[in-house]
């Protein structure tokens, strides 16, 4: 199973992509074991490949981090859990959709620690919740957003899990560049957690998703 790795403080962007591009690259050349790294960062947006101009709605607000993960707009920022996953697909399977139904799952998985229903979405990549505690039962928020880069047959980037961020600051971005569906935290849910209750819940999760000889399936 793969290295974990927590960082207490938050962790400069680019030095978080730097960190990752050398990690894959040792572990494509065999160098290195896989990494699980859980981090915060500070408030900041990111722009994948996909990106919008339009869809960063407040260019000045946050530093904006061009990035070769797919993907549009995503914030991160103290209160949101990032996980980077550094994992060798040579072993785990060629299959970028099945690695990205993966990651979603990984979450799921843990939200379910929280008795929290996540769900996929088809079309929108990450994990929904249905908002029936609003009044509105046809309401969906993300919870997660999933990013992805591969190089080498070597994944990084990953989740992004809202525990307690500010939630106004995604007014700064269209989220993913959906523009039908708001955006809430295990705390907005009500759930009382901390990020050392969604650590271990995503560790739980993670050994039960990724084992090697016996890793989920997409269905």
């Amino acid at each position: 199973m793969p290295e974990w790795r927590i960082d207490d403080l938050p962790v400069d962007y680019d030095q978080a992509t730097a960190e990752q591009e050398r990690r894959a690259d040792h572990v494509a050349n065999g160098e290195a074991d896989e990494l699980v790294w859980l981090l915060e960062h500070p408030p900041l947006y990111t722009a994948g490949v996909s990106a919008k101009a339009e869809y960063l709605l407040q260019p000045d607000r946050f530093p904006v981090y061009e990035t070769r993960r797919g993907g549009e707009h995503t914030y991160h920022g103290p209160g949101q859990r990032v996980g980077y996953a550094i994992l060798d697909l040579n072993r785990r399977g060629r299959d970028v959709r099945a690695h990205v139904w993966r990651l979603e799952e990984w979450v799921i998985r843990a939200l379910a620690e929280f008795n929290v229903v996540g769900e996929r979405r088809e079309g929108r990549v990450g994990v929904w919740v249905r908002r029936t505690d609003l009044g509105a039962p046809e309401r969906e928020d993300k919870i997660a957003a999933i990013g992805v880069r591969v190089r080498k047959w070597v994944a990084f980037h990953g989740i992004a899990v809202n525990l307690e961020p500010d939630l106004d600051h995604f007014a700064g971005i269209v989220p993913c560049g959906i523009t039908s569906f708001g955006v809430t935290s295990l705390v907005d849910l009500g759930v009382p957690a901390t990020m050392p209750d969604l650590d271990l819940a995503l560790k739980a999760a993670f050994d039960q998703v990724f084992s090697v000889n016996n890793q989920a399936v997409p269905v």
